[in-house]
């Protein structure tokens, strides 16, 4: 695919999407991804074909793509965004994501409040959580699991349980207040998080359009966000936050991302091993790795977790480790709707009798795993660790006893931003290079204009180099170089003539 164009390119991306509706609308075995497949599939379906219609239309027309690695390597940005593709963008945003997620929300609140067949079950979760949370209740319910409380009218069983990190019940909150139930659906305020997110993520990268495209089309229309978006959504807030910690690391702002990553794993556990290991890519300002920039780091993802989790765990431990550890873990007695048919699920349900003896033996195996890969390949960079956790979370889905194909967008997103970072890390390198290039260009020229002892030629001392204290963070700024923000790169004042 180097050598397509653009518009080349989303047609084969809207069209594996159509397929891939298609095939939900066909097969699956859950309603409700049925009806989010006959609905997103026209949508992306119009797509490949508009962009493949302007591909043609550009080849006829001579504008055909660069073939050679040299004409490659010349255009560059390569994805670039024109009207014709935004407009065919936001065509199918709309018709792929956002309208099934409306018309299920719809759905949901013209039927029975507390049935599935327009909403996942995580959805009611969270809403139940936020609604105990409002009323000034523990958003966790002291379970036993030999005598499961009854599950609402219309709810599986298992949804007596929530998984959940306490921070998470804040998209619920809106339930427990006299709000319309078309805007307390949990699903519109991850959509606009999600979407929030993600802008300003992007807008703080510096580096080639086409992976910040990329990365676009997949955190908003294509299937790994427009499905869950649709459905349930509680995993695409945890994702556009990973996404805009691993960003701020790169843009070298190690408390900002320690934060970000922080309200992330307060929220799920799924963001608890970008957040453990985020520290081996910590840098300052000036690109080094230096013991305050992980302390920053590591400040900012305790700042937000110790005062999020810890008091809701210490008021009631044993109904936190029953709903947030041993639920997720396949050992509470109940079965979890994470149970698609991987190896890890195959193996403990051939042996029910090894379910936790296989449950410790996987945990401890990838514990070690991960362990021996840190100290052999340690990720230096944020594009290195989202390529590392990419592959580790393949890893994980497959053998954890209690996983499903859906967390799929986990890795395939990492994958996505480990291209993404890396070309922002080749762009940082070279906006250095740049500035350092600039800088004895100017350091050449303070020498070569500084007044001679004794020449009487009336130049005021300082007054060249104030010149060049405020040229420099200028010439950063210009090029993109990291350095360029904060205090630091504030020109100074020339000293008074």
């Amino acid at each position: 695919m180097a050598g397509w164009s653009p518009e080349q390119r989303d047609a084969a991306l809207y069209l594996a999407c159509a397929l891939f509706a298609a095939g939900m609308a066909g097969t699956s075995s859950i309603a409700l991804y049925r009806a989010w497949g006959r609905l997103a599939v026209g949508p992306y379906v119009v797509g490949a074909l508009a962009s493949g219609w302007m591909a043609l239309r550009a080849r006829r027309s001579g504008l055909s793509a660069p073939t050679g690695s040299a004409d490659v390597a010349a255009a560059g940005d390569g994805w670039h965004w024109t009207t014709p593709r935004l407009v065919i963008f936001l065509v199918v945003l709309v018709g792929a994501t956002l309208a099934p997620l409306s018309l299920e929300i719809l759905w949901r609140t013209e039927g029975v409040p507390t049935s599935t067949a327009h909403v996942q079950p995580e959805v009611q979760v969270v809403e139940t959580a936020g609604q105990r949370v409002a009323h000034g209740k523990d958003p966790y319910r002291n379970i036993n699991p030999r005598h499961l409380p009854p599950a609402p009218t219309g709810q599986p069983a298992y949804d007596v349980f929530n998984p959940y990190l306490p921070l998470m019940s804040v998209f619920g909150l809106a339930r427990g207040v006299n709000a319309p139930p078309q805007l307390s659906d949990a699903r519109v305020g991850f959509s606009l998080v999600t979407m929030l997110l993600v802008a300003a993520a992007l807008a703080l990268c510096r580096g080639p359009a086409a992976p910040r495209v990329l990365t676009l089309q997949a955190m908003t229309v294509l299937p790994t966000a427009a499905l869950p978006l649709a459905t349930g959504g509680d995993d695409l807030p945890i994702v556009a936050l990973m996404l805009l910690g691993l960003v701020l690391l790169q843009r070298r702002r190690p408390f900002g991302a320690g934060v970000v990553l922080g309200i992330g794993a307060a929220m799920k556990l799924t963001a608890w091993p970008l957040a453990a290991i985020a520290v081996f890519a910590a840098r300052d300002r000036d690109g080094r790795r230096t013991w305050q920039a992980r302390a920053w780091l590591v400040a900012g993802v305790l700042g937000v977790m110790v005062p999020a989790v810890v008091p809701t765990m210490l008021s009631n431990m044993s109904a936190f480790v029953e709903n947030v550890i041993r639920f997720p873990l396949g050992l509470a007695g109940v079965t979890s709707p994470a149970a698609s048919p991987l190896l890890g699920h195959v193996l403990v349900t051939v042996f029910p009798h090894l379910h936790r003896g296989i449950t410790a033996a996987i945990v401890l195996g990838g514990a070690v795993a991960m362990v021996v890969v840190l100290v052999r390949h340690t990720p230096r960079t944020p594009w290195e660790l989202a390529r590392l956790l990419g592959w580790a979370m393949v890893g994980a889905i497959v053998l954890a006893p209690s996983t499903r194909v859906g967390y799929a967008l986990y890795p395939i997103d990492l994958l996505i931003w480990a291209w993404m970072l890396r070309a922002e890390e080749r762009h940082d390198r070279g906006s250095g290079e740049v500035v350092e290039a600039a800088e004895a260009v100017v350091g050449a020229a303070d020498l070569h204009d500084a007044p001679h002892p004794g020449s009487g030629s009336g130049a005021v001392p300082g007054h060249r180099s104030g010149g060049r204290c405020a040229s420099v963070p200028m010439l950063r700024w210009v090029a993109g170089d990291p350095r360029a923000t904060g205090p630091s790169a504030q020109p100074r004042r020339r000293p008074a003539t």
